[in-house]
Formats: C-alpha cells, sequence, structure tokens
C-alpha cells in the first residue's frame, strides 16, 4: 500500500544537514518527495511510497542527523498522489 505524508521537523533542524541526511535516507528507502527549509527555522518534508519506507524515513526524521536536535514532529498523512519521480531538496 503506498502513503503520502507531510511533516514538520521542530527544534534545532537546520544548519545542521538534516535536508542532506533526508534525501539520502529517502533514496535508500526508495521514498519520493522532498524536503526544504522554513522560514521559522524548521524543516517541512513530503514523502510519498510504501507505506513502511515512508513510515521508516518519518522514525528517521524524530531523530535526524546527529547535529539536530528534534524537539518535536509534526506528521499528518494524505492522499498518495503519486507525482514524484524521485526525492529532492529544495528550499
Amino acid at each position: 500500500m503506498n502513503t503520502r505524508v507531510r511533516i514538520v521537523v521542530h527544534g534545532s533542524v537546520q544548519g545542521v544537514s538534516f535536508r542532506y541526511y533526508t534525501c539520502r535516507r529517502a533514496l535508500e528507502l526508495g521514498v519520493s518527495g522532498w524536503v526544504r527549509n522554513l522560514p521559522d527555522d524548521t524543516v517541512e518534508g513530503l514523502f510519498e511510497g510504501n507505506d513502511s519506507a515512508v513510515q521508516a524515513l518519518v522514525e528517521w526524521c524524530r531523530l535526524g542527523p546527529s547535529a539536530a536536535r528534534v524537539e518535536r514532529l509534526d506528521v499528518r498523512r494524505d492522499i498518495y498522489t503519486g507525482e514524484f519521480e524521485s526525492f529532492t531538496v529544495t528550499g
């Protein structure tokens, strides 16, 4: 079963390669979508793919890379669209 999830990561998550490592992990898991920095110092991501792979990426985001300090992870499920062919870092 495929799923789509939007996340927002709060804490010390910018300037610590959070987007790079999220993209790397997404590609390893076969998840498509994107990740970006937001002006309020959070990181936002939109993930699509196999439910277990997306869930594994969400769980990874709860910790992030070693230099990150994740305080909170907001997760919202959405309707799968299949619109992405790969995973990209934006903004």
